[in-house]
């Protein structure tokens, strides 16, 4: 195991073998990228407002007087409250002017008995929604406003509950059982419940789908990531892990966010997300299983077996052995120790990595979701708001595969989260004076706040040993969706203050900051195979103090290079 790239490089970087396993794998990731932001076009709660019953016997200047309130010496149409019907059948009857309500201020210019008796009420008579941006939502379709409007960030939380149960699942299976099953597996569950989810007859069953939905969503992204950076090795696996992957699923993003402009209805939209899973079943006869997790878990022959068909695919000669027996059985004797979750906590090296990532994860995400969901507070469409959003993350994946690269991991994420921060900071000052100014800082923010959540899947990857690798980035996932969970509920703090929610995201990100310094320098060191070979934590160090392994000569040694897991990929987890 421990010279596992050192056995296969026989094979090359860029076969042929290595170029399918790279463009299958980067469509297996549609799926899960085309459903990421179905929380906000499925749940977008359009402006709305009372409706007044038909047979209520008004003119029409009395009925939109009705649904009209002074707030703040303005007019505008209330969307939950209305004044009482018999009281605006007492004014009409009096003769009184509708314009009398609508343009100044009731309480000030109305008599003292009339005002006596004009009170309001909810709205009996269910809301009108406005149409300009959705035909169809599950808000307005369940009424999920007023008295019921905290179900909409509830619908949230359940999505995302989804995802963080199916983090903690699927990465255990996938350590036991093989990243294959649990990505196929994921894939269907993703797809199954998607297009069920179409036919919910009431918020309680939608729900329930939709936590399914969220539970296969996650998954299938970190097997994709997992089989992919253990497949592919050497510049194929950077390429797939820090651009191709993650190029993929933006991609997907974005063109989910085009399909909601143009079907705008939510049930035909939730059948739509269904089809780039089952366009995925075809796949599994050209996936193969991870050689490397095979023999973590002692399966030799069937690893050799694999590598030899991709030696014909690249048409070179395989080694008469690839791998050295002995060093197969040792790691097949110990491997049932080092697969289950609580061995994250189990030793002091990996329980003080493991807990710092968690805090860190936590933070990332909810900055990354709190910031897509903050964006619906800002001015303009809001698909090209989305649009925008999700298109700035190409550069910052970018960013985060040439940082990769070039340079250490603690002084990559510390520069891109201190930029985010910075962006959000400032979104305090632009807020209500220079629109277009404020959509800039957000979408800069965004960029920081990705280019740093991919270094921290580059990261996570290489502290995490191969034997526990995808429980490890699993569980950090999981944690992730805890703070995914809790980003929908940074819009209700805008009630108290519109800035609260940007100052929050922007204090997490530095947090993260603080948090990183204190993890150990993995640049240009080998992948760690077990929990022993893990680096150490430390105190505390600076860092740009961080240096590369070096050899003998002084210099960066190439083999550590191209044993360095350097992986990026986004948080939309």
């Amino acid at each position: 195991m421990q010279d596992y790239e050192e056995s296969v490089s026989f094979l090359g970087d860029w076969g042929p073998f290595q170029r399918k396993i790279f463009f299958v794998l980067c469509i297996t990731c549609f799926p899960c990228g085309f459903n990421i932001l179905s929380v906000i076009f499925l749940l977008a709660s359009p402006p709305h407002h009372c409706n007044s019953p038909v047979s209520s016997n008004l003119s029409l200047e009395w009925i939109q007087a009705n649904i009209s309130l002074q707030v703040a010496g303005q007019t505008e149409r209330n969307s939950c409250s209305r004044y009482e019907l018999d009281s605006i059948r007492n004014l009409s009857a009096m003769g009184t002017s509708p314009n009398w309500m609508k343009n100044q201020s009731v309480e000030e210019s109305m008599p003292e008995v009339l005002l006596s008796n004009l009170k309001q009420e909810g709205c009996k008579d269910g809301w009108t929604y406005s149409t300009e941006y959705f035909n169809s939502t599950v808000v307005n379709e369940f009424n999920l406003v007023c008295s019921d409007q905290w179900k909409q960030p509830l619908s949230s939380l359940i999505y995302f509950l989804g995802g963080l149960s199916g983090c903690f699942i699927s990465g255990m299976i996938s350590d036991r059982f093989g990243r294959k099953p649990v990505l196929f597996g994921s894939i269907a569950i993703l797809s199954v419940f998607s297009s069920a989810v179409a036919f919910a007859p009431s918020w309680p069953i939608f729900v329930v789908l939709f936590f399914m939905q969220g539970l296969g969503q996650i998954a299938s992204y970190i097997a994709v990531f997992v089989l992919g950076s253990e497949i592919l090795v050497g510049s194929s696996r950077v390429l797939f892990c820090s651009l191709g992957e993650p190029f993929a699923f933006v991609f997907s993003m974005m063109l989910l966010t085009a399909t909601a402009y143009l079907v705008r209805s939510w049930r035909y939209l939730s059948l739509i997300m269904a089809l780039p899973g089952l366009a995925c079943i075809p796949l599994w006869w050209m996936i193969p299983e991870s050689p490397r997790w095979l023999l973590s878990h002692g399966r030799l022959q069937e690893a050799t077996s694999l590598l030899r068909l991709a030696a014909l695919e690249n048409r070179v000669e395989a080694p008469p052995v690839i791998f050295d027996t002995s060093k197969a059985e040792k790691t097949e004797r110990q491997e049932p120790e080092s697969v289950r979750f609580l061995d994250l906590l189990k030793k002091a090296k990996i329980r003080n990595i493991t807990i710092k990532l968690w805090i860190i994860w936590f933070s990332v995400s909810v900055s990354y979701f709190g910031l897509s969901f903050s964006t619906s507070s800002l001015y303009g469409n809001p698909y090209l708001n989305y649009f925008l959003l999700t298109a700035v993350e190409i550069p910052a994946y970018f960013a985060s595969w040439l940082a990769a690269r070039k340079c250490p991991r603690r002084l990559s994420f510390v520069s891109f989260s201190l930029l985010g921060a910075l962006a959000l900071f400032l979104i305090q000052v632009t807020m209500n004076s220079h629109q277009a100014l404020t959509m800039s800082l957000v979408l800069l923010g965004k960029f920081g706040v990705l280019a740093a959540t991919g270094m921290m899947y580059t990261y996570t990857g290489e502290l995490s040993p191969t034997v526990i690798r995808n429980t490890a980035m699993s569980s950090c996932a999981m944690f992730s969706r805890v703070g995914s969970s809790l980003s929908p509920y940074l819009l209700e703090m805008a009630k108290f203050n519109e800035l609260l929610p940007w100052i929050i995201i922007g204090v997490l990100s530095l947090l993260s900051v603080l948090l990183c310094i204190f993890l150990p320098e993995t640049f240009r060191k080998p992948l760690p195979d077990t929990i022993e070979q893990m680096p150490a934590s430390q105190w505390f160090a600076w860092p740009w103090t961080s240096k590369a392994a070096l050899n003998d000569e002084g210099k960066c040694s190439k083999e550590l290079e191209c044993t360095s897991l350097e992986i990026i990929c986004t948080t939309r987890l």
